[in-house]
């Protein structure tokens, strides 16, 4: 596979990633893209983990109210929920706008190996879904506490790099080559169960995810959501794949998982990562499971579409 092109000097949309390795470096290089943002009167979200947050809601002072501050360990927990709930929402809420700001940190210390694979490809598809727009995601990464796999995956998925040198253009730049690398096929562990669903059998799939919520102790309410992710998952398996689905549902890492596979094609890579307007009434089903669970893992091959969520326990 070759190498995505660098985008035209006169693509609206930019993306840049931001090399930090200190909170002094890390003000440096967010004050100034929101300090401008608001002097041209432009919008500004700010999505960050929480020491982060704090520390730009402290240094912007009385400017931070002119400022959308957003805790992505909350808001970006399940990383299939930032495109809809975050970058589209605050984008589509200032389509008149000449640009939006916004700075996104999805990768941080403490992300685990099964969140990082829908974390870089959540980074890799930011640019097919804002290509056009007068949109500029600024991106920060922290040198001093990922590892450096993780920082070549950032200059794979920019075009550009911002570190204490100054802005330059990425070699790697390759988002194309990053989702089909990241399309990993995921093992289920050896004894787990498996349930075979046709629409004839859909109240047993529920009935399966329920039991095995209950198990693993999920209170209602997060049992509830589970549920309803799988019953969508079968679902839309069926309807679309039409064929039998195969649903498994186990414990691993203190996580509740529901796997469901099929042999049709999920071709759309936003699928279930584009905000739905109000007037469409279909469509909504795997939008809908990313923002109800705590990780969904997407694995495509020739011989079919696996699904993979995940709840905390």
């Amino acid at each position: 596979m070759t190498s995505s092109p660098l985008p035209a000097e006169s693509e609206p949309f930019r993306h840049p990633a931001l090399f930090y390795r200190d909170m002094d470096e890390y003000l440096a290089g967010t004050l100034p893209f929101i300090e401008a943002g608001l002097d041209a009167g432009e919008p500004v979200a700010v999505a960050v983990p929480g020491l982060q947050l704090e520390a730009l809601r402290s240094a912007l002072a009385g400017s931070a109210t002119q400022v959308r501050l957003i805790d992505m360990t909350e808001a970006g927990r399940n990383p299939g929920r930032i495109l809809p709930g975050v970058l589209f929402a605050f984008a589509d809420d200032h389509r008149d706008a000449e640009l939006v700001r916004i700075i996104g940190e999805p990768i941080w210390p403490g992300r685990t190996d099964v969140e990082y694979p829908a974390c870089v490809q959540h980074e890799a598809l930011i640019n097919q879904a804002f290509t056009g727009r007068n949109v500029e995601i600024l991106c920060p990464y922290d040198v001093a506490g990922l590892p450096p796999d993780v920082l070549e995956d950032a200059e794979r998925t920019h075009p550009t790099v911002i570190g204490p040198a100054g802005q330059r253009s990425s070699p790697r730049y390759a988002p194309d080559e990053v989702l089909a690398d990241y399309n990993e096929a995921m093992a289920v562990p050896p004894g787990v169960a498996t349930l075979l669903v046709d629409a004839g059998t859909l109240p047993e799939a529920r009935a399966f995810a329920m039991a095995g919520a209950r198990r693993a102790g999920l209170r209602q309410d997060r049992a509830d959501d589970f549920e309803f992710g799988v019953n969508e998952l079968v679902t839309n398996s069926i309807e679309h794949a039409r064929s039998l689905s195969a649903l498994r549902v186990w414990v691993e890492d203190g996580h509740l998982v529901a796997e469901v596979s099929d042999s049709g094609r999920l071709e759309d890579p936003l699928a279930g990562r584009r905000p739905a307007p109000p007037e469409q009434s279909r469509g909504r089903g795997l939008l809908l499971v990313n923002h109800l669970t705590d990780l969904v893992r997407i694995h495509r091959s020739g011989q079919g579409t696996t699904i993979r969520i995940y709840m905390k326990l």
